[in-house]
């Protein structure tokens, strides 16, 4: 879980409802204070996240020119979703989800649009892409591997789902919150009221859903690559989810442009902000959208 250092939206942030032809869902939108906008990125969260694990990127990619789409998924956090039927939750819905989102922002103006997805998040972007690649003019994919999370990660996962099938999301929440292990083994511990009104608000189904999709994933990164699209594998350096070498290898495997943040772990995005945004806009600034 990226840990946010605010949920309060920057100046020229605004939130807002991202209205789609499958409903509507809840975004933070950047746009530059002054010049054209040079693309639009849309930025997916990953497991027990949210569009504030984006918050601090905003500014500098605004400055930089970038208008940037940050948003809730199905039944994460500001986004509705039912709480007790998975099937919404599958990734090709999730997926489905995603293209419907990139169509609204192209009927905005967009002609394409940047895509990025963290962790979680990078598996439902690269669905999407390899759904229907035509919305987008770039892929990147932050700290999310070419298949199922490492092994210690999945037993977490299912433990997770265990909890969440027989406690209340308050239960587990406070279940959590009493684990006695270090931050990088217990990453969903937190502390702040904003944290666990986000906890509180994710629907049970779509983090069950999503946790044994982590656990599952296949390697797709042969589909991946016959797209021809322009990718890019950004993480910190050090990660326990999908390791760093798996991520090199991947990069290689895909031909993608290969960015590792200094000082940064899970979450370049919280971690090290400035270094994260300079890296995206560079990589965006050579793949443009028209």
């Amino acid at each position: 879980m990226s840990r946010p250092a605010t949920f309060t939206p920057p100046p020229g942030t605004r939130a807002h409802r991202l209205r789609t032809a499958r409903g509507d869902f809840a975004a933070l939108t950047g746009e530059p204070a002054e010049g054209p906008v040079v693309g639009t990125a849309l930025l997916l969260p990953g497991f027990t996240g949210s569009k504030e694990d984006f918050i601090e990127l905003h500014a500098p990619l605004s400055a930089a020119g970038y208008r940037t789409v940050a948003v809730d998924g199905r039944g994460q956090y500001e986004s509705e979703g039912p709480s007790d039927d998975e099937g919404p939750y599958q990734q090709r819905e999730l997926a489905r989800d995603v293209l419907a989102q990139a169509a609204a922002l192209r009927a905005e103006g967009a002609p394409r649009v940047h895509l990025l997805g963290h962790s979680l998040g990078g598996l439902v972007a690269r669905a999407a892409a390899i759904e229907d690649p035509a919305p987008f003019a770039s892929l990147t994919l932050m700290s999310s591997g070419p298949a199922a999370v490492a092994p210690p990660q999945q037993e977490r996962a299912k433990l997770l789902q265990g909890a969440l099938a027989a406690l209340d999301m308050g239960q587990v929440w406070e279940a959590i919150q009493g684990l006695d292990a270090p931050e990088d083994a217990a990453d969903l511990r937190g502390d702040g009221e904003d944290l666990r009104r986000r906890w509180m608000r994710n629907s049970p189904a779509q983090l069950i859903a999503t946790a044994g999709q982590l656990c599952t994933e296949p390697d797709r990164i042969g589909e991946l690559a016959a797209l021809g699209l322009a990718i890019h594998v950004l993480s910190g350096e050090r990660d326990d989810t999908w390791p760093v070498p798996l991520l090199d290898d991947m990069a290689a495997r895909l031909g993608a442009e290969r960015t590792v943040v200094t000082g940064a772990e899970h979450s370049p995005n919280t971690d090290q902000p400035e270094a994260t945004a300079a890296a995206l806009a560079d990589f965006w600034d050579r793949h443009p959208t028209a």
